[in-house]
């Protein structure tokens, strides 16, 4: 996917000084910084079925006992 972005001049200074010194292009070097944000950011998905599946509890008791400590 190609994409329009608008970068402060002071940022592609920056840009342009790390891609020189790691031999890549800015378009690498963004793509880099896309990955590391997704994976710094991305939350875990959960996964809720059968979660229930070995209590002994069904739901309705077991939510009448946390209630119960209120």
């Amino acid at each position: 996917m190609k994409t329009l972005v608008d970068i402060p001049e002071n940022q592609i200074h920056s840009l342009s000084e790390l891609c020189d010194q790691f031999s890549i292009s800015r378009a690498e070097a963004i793509r880099r910084a896309i990955d590391l944000f997704v994976k710094k950011n991305k939350q875990p998905s959960v996964d809720a079925f059968g979660a229930w599946k070995n209590k002994s509890d069904d739901g309705l008791s077991y939510q009448e006992k946390l209630r119960d400590e209120w």
